[in-house]
């Protein structure tokens, strides 16, 4: 009988009276209905109180009501009723039972033994596996979660577990290896490769199974002494939403065979009752020893039985080992595990509809394999079978589960044809059209065996032919797909409607959402079904019967994707856009999609989703809440008023840990929807339409005259992968070993911004600073000569190169409207407002063609400035660009600087994490080659290696150079013996490698020729071993690079060894303290009293100082930057570690969306400043070869002032702060102050560390009371770009060469408070932009004008002061910040010894001009002592000789000093314009056959040959 009531679900789905089948068939009546346009009937839908199942630990432990929720939430309310302790650690798609877990926890629900479970966040998968061998041990009833290479790190721990008969349950969300290329997405390869550990293994197909099984794994394990690992479909059962019956802990418990939990903990390790575990064991007794458990393993099928069974008796739901669904005499059979059975089963009824007599054996307990069940429920008629296995075993003869099903039959007997393959690896699809190629080919004479189904394998021919869709739906079924965009809100939207769909209407729900592996930005697929019975499809949405909903949340998926293919005749379509009228959409859509709206005759509507955001306080990217809104009106699945009561709810329930102003946004944007909701007529013509102009620019409206053709790489794999079509790709299409070019970004073209950057020239000072931040590098300084300025497009803005290096040339900043993501970061940058955001269409209309002309069109003038500088670095190419990073992302800067400082040459040894995602995506690669054809050589290999991977790297390349150097000195030596003949100009060449053969600059000068030249050489032993290892010629520049999740928690271990080695390597940590990859878990990064998900009540211990620790080794190079904060230091910083001979270590502060700061994208700028100016973070550098050389050591701090003030702005604006202030006020106070203390008092290490002795002395006087004597001279500086630092500390080591007493300082590190104490100060002081103070200097002018308000005028009547200015007298404000400061020392009361200095750049030597005779007045009036008098060795040597000499009569030849070569002059040309004040010229030389060559950097001597006349006259 089929129970059911008046608040039940359809088919009954919750115990109660009676429900007759007619009101069943009334329920899929109205559903017939809904989406036609009328209105619910009857008591359809109910106005109840808000679903509550997206808040997952709101999950009632008792379990009265049936919940829409996901897999894992499923397996997390199990675990944590029958687990006293847990580990966790985050892997997708097992993430969320951890999290759910932690959330449980600090929640204070208890589990069935009435306590709350200890959970405790590890460092990695192989920590949490100890540790739970570790509780088990100890007497407690243990759990964890995992997936993919996490659960292989657990694999020696379960063999122990096993081995000592310790219940336990590993819960795996199962999911792809990594082999050629890594996926976070689902088959069994994990499962599959602990099957030999001796834990029992579980398979559920469904989150209800997940629940179910998940109980049985746990009473089963504690029963049998034997670990579980119940295991389920990663991403589409861990992931799927649907509708599951919860089980109360008051039944679980019910359930716990308490002699058995009794037993197990007294074998917990007791002084009381001590034994011993875990001994050593010689062959006399190992072998007895592991068979005499036998008798457990053999016992575990009856106990898995027995459990079910009495699961059954509480649920209602029965279960076996296997279980077989089809015909009772069906004479083909099809063996399956996991999600993928109840896609069968839909299969099989739709083929026994056609008279087919087929069925399915689901497997649930696949270890150990009973043979004798297994039997049981096979169907004696059958006559073949099919084996399914989700794995891929190389090599082997059969896969798992065939060969376990071989096994069995062939013990017994039983005699069938016996087939198998595989399917769905990757979360490939497996749809009942794939189910149906399978039962077909057991039809065949000889069926195909070892095959693949799902891919066109036309390599190997293992794969099934496929025929079309099969509509396997019930007809009472609703679906709708949405296409959105990662961080758009979509998915987050989606699940919310499949629960309130799920629990608050008469239907069934499903919910499963399609991710891209790119971060934020990339696409996202929502599948959502709902209809009257509970439903199987674990697949996405195909075009039989196809979706009655269709919603295209962004336009650039207009002409991207075939949204419509899947659409059913007469559905709805929902279109995100700012059009509204037909001419408008004429215009935009093109011509295919208006036909297949015309040929589908579906509802067309529109709404300017980003308009309605905007204008209800939310960021323009949030319309989850609009679109939403709009599904709901437009299904009518809810009344108005009910839908409104449950999205608000969810609102709530969403966004009520981050901010009352959120919450109020996202209602605001849940009742404007339906007001700007567009019904669109449109008319029949477009069943004929044809593409126009406007519509063929929407299908590539990048493309420009100016822009480069796409290779046939990106054409294939980006253009498939990006349009969701290389789902078709052939397998012959891939290159075996998962190698690929470099360079698909920039074809991307995502278009995801509402608003992009436009440069304002006048204001723009040409600092850079702007294209230093830029995350996706789309900002872009360049430089045109004066025929690029003649070919460039109308329009294009362009104004005089700034700097003597740039004569005569025009300098711009482009912008890239198609890739920019709209994060406003190079606006919050730049010092000039120069940068001002206008929306994109404007750009894209206005600007495209500059870019693409300035891109492919520009020559890039790279030589021109010192690339390991500021302005310089951002005059080089970034070799990465347009990742698919978060917008205002704060790990990509860094990375993309250190391509332009040294890309070039540069090996990347990669971890797992967002830097992988956004830099290691399969086809589409954001690093890319240069002119040259050079490029960074990119690689990942695990998580948890990286570091040692990376070692293995560069001793590789150290190898294979010690090899190439070897051999060139070997043909050298049989050039020089005669054996062996070059050419001339090789030999001079291959000898200047030699001599600077550790200088990679000029090794990277040197190979285009030498390679050249070696081409061109005869075939000898010597050459060709040359030759063989010429791509070492340059040395290449290893980075280990990785976020914090890595290098503090799971990778921490081998980062130590390597920098315990002093092998020459460089390390890159992205600190966004957090794990951001997965979702923004806790790591030892993360700060005390920050809430992130595993530390949901906020974290508890202090962060690690990684920098301090690797500092211990005394050996490596340590720095710590944050580059909006100080972009100077970090380019500094990035240019010693990699000129460091020897490890180093960089730990960069990058910010994180995850953080939720209340500025959202553009926050990058003002956090990363704020705190640093706190004391949050820290900007130091560690130099062992400073160690005894100079007065700190090696250890450079270069934030030596913080301030409190600016810690509490920095915590008010981040939510992951605030959301524990709100949600407990007094915890969180006691631990975010003692946060604030625990980084106050590292400040103050560090501070001290950095004082040479004599400051160190002075600073403790002070401290003490003592008065403080003695002259000292402090020079201050103020700088953007590191000259005004560079000539103050020129300054300090002048004074101390004269033997005065000297330190320097920025001035943001200066107290006002402690000026007075100095006798002498001298400031150098650059201006930014439009009269500002550098960066260095803010802070400092800020508290000044403050202070000079009220100060007395005889403050520094002891002071006296001197200030030199650095500018360019072609700006109005010139030396603008030199001038106020010198008048506030002057207020002050200061003794001017010197009036301002006024460096101008537009001086034939810049600045050096006015300082090199302003600087002698300078130290006479300071007093300062004369400089010691030290001659420099002479640069020649003079003979006198008598006329009649003969080697005088050498003087009238021709002069070649000795290293010299005579060559001729080809071109001598001036730069600037005439009268220009400095004069700047342009030499050229013919080169060729001299051996030589001329870099940047290298010192030209030239020797001219002068007439005897002159020579006579002197």
């Amino acid at each position: 009988m089929v129970k059911g009531g008046a608040a039940s679900k359809a088919l009954g789905r919750a115990f109660g009276s009676a429900q007759s089948v007619q009101s069943v068939a009334e329920t899929g009546a109205q559903h017939a209905r809904v989406l036609a346009g009328a209105a619910p009937t009857g008591n359809f839908a109910k106005k109840i109180r808000a679903s509550r199942s997206i808040d997952m630990p709101s999950l009632y432990h008792e379990g009265k009501s049936e919940r829409a929720i996901d897999g894992n939430t499923a397996a997390a309310h199990v675990a944590y009723a029958m687990s006293d302790v847990s580990f966790i650690y985050p892997i997708s798609p097992s993430t969320s039972m951890g999290e759910t877990m932690d959330k449980f926890a600090t929640a204070g629900r208890k589990n069935v033994f009435g306590q709350t479970v200890k959970v405790r966040q590890m460092q990695s998968e192989l920590g949490s596996a100890g540790a739970l061998h570790g509780a088990l041990s100890g007497g407690a009833l243990c759990t964890t979660f995992t997936a993919s290479q996490g659960l292989l790190l657990m694999i020696p721990n379960m063999y122990l577990c096993a081995g000592e008969l310790l219940p336990a349950v590993f819960h795996v969300s199962a999911r792809a290896l990594a082999r050629q290329s890594l996926s976070i997405f689902c088959d069994h390869s994990d499962v599959m490769a602990v099957r030999s550990t001796g834990c029992a293994m579980l398979s559920a197909h469904n989150p209800q199974e997940v629940m179910d099984l998940g109980l049985v794994a746990h009473l089963a394990s504690l029963r049998s002494s034997v670990p579980f690992v119940h295991f389920f479909d990663g991403t589409r059962t861990s992931g799927v939403i649907e509708c599951v019956k919860p089980i109360p802990y008051s039944t679980m418990k019910s359930l716990v065979p308490w002699d058995d939990l009794d037993a197990f903990r007294h074998r917990g390790l007791n002084p009381q009752h001590p034994i011993m575990r875990g001994m050593g064991q010689d062959p006399q007794v190992y072998y007895q020893s592991a068979v005499s458990a036998n008798k457990y393993y053999d016992a575990v099928p009856g106990v898995v039985q027995e459990v079910m069974d009495q699961v059954a008796v509480v649920t209602g739901r029965q279960y076996k080992l296997f279980e077989y669904y089809g015909h009772p005499e069906a004479d083909r059979a099809v063996v399956i595990m996991g999600s993928a059975a109840k896609t069968a089963e839909e299969t099989v009824d739709y083929l026994r509809s056609k008279g087919e007599k087929v069925g399915i054996l689901k497997v649930r307990l696949f270890r150990p394999f009973s043979t004798e069940h297994f039997l049981a429920e096979m169907p004696e008629s059958v006559k073949a079978i099919a084996v399914l296995d989700r794995t891929k075993e190389d090599l082997a003869p059969s896969l798992p589960l065939h060969a376990d099903v071989l096994t069995a039959l062939s013990e017994a007997g039983v005699y069938k044809t016996v087939v198998g393959g595989n399917y769905g690896l990757g979360s490939k699809e497996f749809a009942p059209r794939h189910v149906k190629a399978v039962f077909d080919n057991l039809l065949e004479k000889v069926p195909k065996t070892h095959y693949t189904v799902g891919i066109n394998d036309d390599v190997t021919h293992s794969s099934l032919p496929l025929g079309p869709s099969i509509n396997c739906q019930d007809p009472g079924v609703t679906q709708a797909i949405f296409f959105g965009l990662g961080s758009d809100g979509t998915v987050g939207a989606n699940k919310a409607a499949a629960a309130i769909i799920g629990e608050r209407t008469e239907f069934y729900s499903q919910g499963h959402f399609n991710y891209s592996s790119q971060k934020a930005g990339a696409s996202t697929v929502s599948h959502l079904r709902f209809g009257p019975k509970p439903i199987r499809s674990e697949y996405e949405i195909e075009d039989s019967p196809g979706a009655d909903y269709v919603a295209c949340h962004h336009t650039s998926f207009l002409p991207k994707f075939d949204m419509l293919s899947k659409a059913r005749e007469g559905g709805t379509f929902v279109v995100n856009c700012p059009w509204s009228t037909i001419e408008e959409l004429e215009q935009q859509f093109p011509a295919k999609l208006r036909r297949q709206i015309a040929e589908k005759k579906v509802d067309l509507y529109t709404i300017d989703a980003h308009n309605v955001a905007t204008s209800v306080g939310l960021p323009a990217k949030r319309i989850n809440q609009v679109m939403q809104a709009t599904f709901f009106k437009l299904s009518k699945i809810l009344p108005e008023e009910d839908a409104k009561a449950q999205l608000e709810a969810a609102i709530d329930r969403m966004y009520g840990k981050k901010s009352p102003d959120i919450v109020r946004s996202n209602k605001a944007a849940l009742a404007a929807a339906a007001d700007n909701l567009n019904k669109i007529a449109y008319p029949d013509s477009w069943l004929t339409a044809e593409d126009n102009e406007a519509s063929l620019k929407t299908m590539n409206p990048s493309f420009t005259k100016y822009s480069k053709p796409i290779d046939e790489f990106s054409s294939t794999f980006l253009k498939g992968i990006d349009s969701r079509t290389a789902d078709e790709l052939a397998v012959s299409a891939f290159k075996p070993g998962g190698e690929t070019p470099i360079g698909q970004s920039a074809f991307q073209k995502r278009s995801l911004a509402e608003e992009v950057p436009v440069w304002i020239p006048d204001k723009c000072t040409q600092c850079n600073l702007c294209s230093v931040v830029c995350p996706h590098a789309v900002v872009r300084p360049f430089l045109l000569d004066k025929k690029e300025m003649e070919t460039a497009p109308s329009g294009y803005n362009a104004r005089k190169a700034k700097g003597g290096e740039l004569g005569g040339l025009n300098y711009t900043i482009q912008l890239a409207p198609f890739d920019c993501t709209g994060c406003a970061v190079c606006v919050e940058m730049c010092p000039d407002d120069a940068l001002v955001m206008e929306p994109q269409q404007f750009s894209q209309d206005t600007f495209n063609e500059h870019w693409e002309y300035s891109l492919n069109h520009v020559s890039i003038k790279d030589n021109l400035m010192d690339k390991n500088t500021v302005k310089g670095s951002q005059f080089q190419e970034p070799l990465m660009e347009f990742s698919g990073a978060c917008s205002g992302c704060g790990e990509t800067p860094y990375v993309k600087l250190l391509t332009q400082m040294f890309g070039d040459r540069m090996v990347i040894a990669n971890s797992s994490g967002c830097s992988s995602v956004w830099g290691g995506s399969y086809g589409l690669s954001p690093f890319k080659t240069n002119r040259h054809g050079q490029g960074p050589a990119w690689a990942r290999s695990l998580f948890e290696d990286t570091a040692e991977y990376g070692l293995g790297m560069a001793l590789s390349s150290q190898q294979r150079r010690e090899r190439l150097v070897e051999d060139v000195k070997e043909l050298m030596e049989e050039v020089n013996s005669g054996s062996a003949t070059i050419s001339n100009e090789l030999q001079v060449l291959l000898q200047r490698w030699l001599d600077v053969v550790d200088d990679a600059d000029k090794c990277n000068v040197l190979q285009p020729e030498i390679n050249r030249l070696l081409a061109a050489e005869a075939d000898s032993g010597a050459v060709q071993a040359v030759r063989r290892g010429s791509d070492m010629l340059v040395a290449p520049s290893h980075w280990i690079i990785g976020g914090d999740g890595w290098a503090y928690d799971i990778g921490f271990g081998g980062l130590d060894h390597v920098l315990a080695t002093g092998q020459n390597i460089n390390v890159l940590v992205l600190d966004t303290e957090g794990y951001s990859n997965t979702g923004a878990q806790i790591s030892k990064a993360t700060p005390k009293g920050a809430t992130m998900k595993m530390a949901a009540g906020g974290n508890k211990s202090r962060k690690k100082d990684l920098g301090a620790i690797a500092m211990m080794h005394e050996n490596a190079y340590v720095a710590s930057v944050s580059l909006s904060a100080d972009v100077n230091q970090t380019v500094r910083a990035f240019k010693e570690a990699e000129a460091y001979n020897g490890p180093s270590i960089i730990i960069a502060y990058a910010t994180c969306v995850d953080w939720g700061h209340r500025h959202g994208d553009k926050a990058m700028v003002q956090q990363q400043v704020q705190a640093v100016e706190s004391g949050y973070w820290p900007l130091y550098r560690y130099n062992p070869d400073g160690v005894g050389k100079t007065e700190s050591n090696g250890f450079e701090l270069d934030n030596k002032r913080i301030c409190e003030k600016t810690m509490e702005a920095f915590i008010k604006n981040e939510n992951r702060f605030t959301s524990l202030q709100r949600s407990s006020p007094e915890h969180a106070k006691m631990l975010q102050g003692a946060m604030v203390d625990e980084f106050n008092m590292r400040h103050e290490a560090r501070r001290r560390r950095a004082m040479g002795d004599e400051d160190l002395l002075e600073y403790l006087k002070k401290q003490m009371g003592e008065s403080v004597t003695g002259e000292r001279v402090t020079v201050l500086y103020g700088t953007d770009t590191g000259n005004a630092e560079m000539v103050a500390k020129n300054f300090q080591f002048e004074f101390k060469r004269r033997g005065m007493k000297a330190k320097c300082l920025s001035l943001n590190d200066v107290n006002i408070a402690d000026l007075p104490d100095e006798s002498k100060i001298l400031a150098i002081v650059a201006t930014a932009g439009q009269g500002e103070m550098p960066k260095s200097a803010v802070k400092f002018w800020q508290d000044m004008e403050a202070f000079l308000e009220t100060a007395p005028a005889d403050y520094l009547k002891d002071t006296k002061f001197a200030v030199f200015g650095m500018g360019d007298s072609s700006y109005v404000f010139f030396n603008e910040a030199a001038r106020k400061i010198d008048e506030a020392f002057e207020k002050l009361g200061g003794e001017r010894v010197m009036g301002l200095g006024m460096g101008d750049d537009q001086h034939p030597a810049r600045f050096d001009t006015e300082l090199e005779e302003w600087s002698p007045d300078f130290y006479d009036n300071i007093e300062a002592p004369e400089p010691p008098q030290e001659l420099s060795p002479p640069s020649h040597l003079v003979e006198i000789l008598p006329a009649d000499d003969a080697k005088a009569k050498l003087a009238a030849e021709p002069f070649v000093p000795a290293g010299s070569k005579p060559v001729q002059m080809t071109v001598k040309r001036s730069t600037v314009p005439e009268g220009y004040e400095r004069a700047i010229d342009h030499f050229e030389f013919d080169l060729s056959g001299s051996g030589l060559t001329y870099e940047q950097g290298d010192s030209l001597g030239l020797w001219p040959s002068n007439s005897k006349e002159q020579v006579n006259i002197c």
